[in-house]
């Protein structure tokens, strides 16, 4: 395990590393400039979208446009936006979460691009469902520029959305929950390991429009539960919150120098660590939230990807923001034995110390960290189904179930490190072949953007002429 480990290691340092932030920051640059910025200019647009304000009886699809965003956002909004901030602050500084935010919006745009290809390119399954994702816009939708190509890029994605689905929404999150119950309540990892692994699989044969129903409900609660308990810190601690802000802002072009428990020293340490965890929170560019929204009831691709743009607007900027503020605010990002969901912890002991209630702090954090990570869980498992169903067909559909319990499993009881490293290893397979594809794909972004707001325009009119 050590030689794989460190094998993972190197590539993520070497390779994986450097290619994402080739690929990433510029690509969400050049769709931020050639869509006009739409992510920030239609965003009360896709708030309208997402109540319903342009559904109709006759729109096609599985699930409507909220339930694909609960869907996609449980994905999301898990152990990154408690574990991975704080590795991010541990290892790169609280400079990282200056570039957790650059990567927050530029997110809104990559998913905004993914979500609505993700749509035009989806197919009709022979039981009525519908199935959509990178791997259909890059066969279908670059078959004309890359001729068979496209279709090893579509094969090459699934396969790696299918590891992904075993690394970024499986292991690690239960590694992290498996984690909190030990340290929290000194329930045994095998313990943990068995009872979780056994919630997933009951959830998850029941398909799309279960896990549908279950996050619907599990998200808003698990998000304010969190945000109450965060505010409370940031009200205690209000005279250090413009300090925290001048700190993130200057250090993420300086580096802070390695004191105590604090790792990152370099610039070009705090950049890698911010988009690393940033990309894990949000997944803007990975590829995996448009397997979600392929599915969702909409009456233009656009529509769909325009709801798309909120996650990371909720996910990186709202809640790892807030996660950040407690860490930094109260210096927990200083101590020297602490790191992970420790750290975080730490954040919440000190800060909620100051009302009396510093004991709840586990509770608040390990709660919110076990509804997060499990329902990520149960998304990602939807978006392996996915991959395995274009790769194999839907007989293959039903063993990926008792192989993705398997790696819940060992998620539980495998070693943090080795976790970590295959995780960010596998993001890299996802997002490597999805950005060349967006990117290759932007004139069809391009008029999908001037066909349906120039549809908008056309029932404006006719409102108001009538």
């Amino acid at each position: 395990m050590e030689t794989i480990n460190s094998w993972i290691q190197a590539y993520n340092e070497y390779v994986g590393g450097y290619a994402i932030l080739i690929l990433l920051i510029p690509t969400g640059i050049f769709f931020t400039f050639y869509l006009k910025f739409l992510q920030v200019s239609k965003f009360g647009h896709a708030l309208g979208i997402v109540a319903g304000k342009y559904s109709t009886k006759k729109t096609k699809g599985d699930v409507s446009s909220f339930k694909a965003l609960t869907t996609a956002l449980s994905a999301t909004v898990g152990t990154g936006n408690i574990v991975g901030v704080a590795l991010a602050i541990h290892w790169g500084g609280p400079g990282a979460i200056f570039w957790i935010w650059v990567v927050g919006f530029l997110g809104m745009m990559l998913k905004l691009v993914e979500c609505t290809l993700a749509q035009k390119y989806r197919v009709t399954n022979a039981d009525g469902s519908v199935s959509g994702g990178p791997m259909y816009y890059m066969e279908y939708g670059l078959k004309d520029k890359l001729g068979k190509f496209a279709k090893y890029l579509a094969v090459v994605f699934a396969f790696a959305a299918v590891l992904c689905s075993f690394g970024t929404g499986n292991m690690a999150q239960a590694n992290s929950m498996a984690d909190a119950l030990n340290s929290s309540y000194g329930v045994p990892v095998i313990v943990s390991a068995i009872i979780i692994t056994a919630l997933v699989l009951l959830i998850i044969v029941g398909g799309l429009k279960r896990i549908a129903e279950v996050t619907s409900k599990l998200v808003p609660f698990m998000a304010v539960f969190y945000f109450v308990a965060a505010i409370i810190v940031l009200v205690v601690f209000y005279k250090s919150i413009p300090g925290a802000f001048e700190l993130i802002i200057t250090d993420a072009f300086t580096g802070t120098a390695a004191a105590g428990g604090f790792v990152g020293s370099t610039f070009i340490m705090t950049l890698t660590w911010g988009v690393k965890r940033g990309l894990f929170s949000n997944e803007a560019g990975q590829g995996s939230a448009p397997i979600a929204h392929a599915a969702a009831k909409t009456e233009h691709p656009l529509q769909e990807g325009l709801v798309s743009s909120i996650e990371p607007l909720v996910d990186t900027i709202i809640i790892c923001t807030l996660t950040a503020l407690v860490i930094v605010v109260t210096g927990a990002w200083q101590a020297h034995d602490s790191a992970g969901v420790s750290m975080t912890i730490l954040g919440f002991e000190k800060g909620l110390d100051g009302i009396g209630i510093g004991w709840i702090a586990k509770h608040v954090v390990s709660i919110g960290l076990f509804l997060f990570a499990f329902s990520t869980v149960i998304s990602w498992s939807y978006y392996g189904t996915r991959a395995v169903q274009y790769l194999w067909g839907d007989k293959a559909i039903k063993p990926f179930y008792y192989v993705y319990g398997l790696f819940v499993f060992l998620g539980c009881v495998w070693g943090l490190d080795l976790v970590w490293n295959f995780v960010d290893m596998v993001i890299t397979f996802m997002s490597i072949p999805n950005l060349i594809a967006i990117v290759l794909l932007a004139p069809v972004m391009k008029k999908e953007v001037t066909q349906y707001f120039a549809y908008i325009d056309k029932i404006k009119a006719e409102r108001r002429a009538e």
